[in-house]
């Protein structure tokens, strides 16, 4: 999985809309803290839960990825949609 920094290095090199950048930003942060409430939790049921979330949350970004990178509107007004 990229980090933050291999991420925000090609965010600034391609030419992503505004609004893809923004919201990859805000999904980056939110797996990071579903990353550390997955560490702390003890009930691994309720780990369980928070894992399928975060990996929600990572098949978004790269639907996105590719989305953006192929030019497949049809995918990328599906994900707009999702958000």
């Amino acid at each position: 999985m990229k980090d933050f920094h291999q991420l925000r290095t090609e965010l600034q090199e391609g030419t992503y809309p505004l609004w893809v950048k923004g919201t990859i930003g805000l999904m980056i942060l939110r797996v990071r803290s579903l990353a550390s409430r997955i560490e702390r939790e003890a009930d691994p049921n309720r780990q369980n839960s928070l894992i399928a979330q975060q990996n929600k949350l990572i098949s978004y970004i790269n639907g996105l990825g590719i989305a953006v990178s192929t030019s497949d509107k049809q995918l990328l007004q599906k994900i707009k949609g999702i958000q």
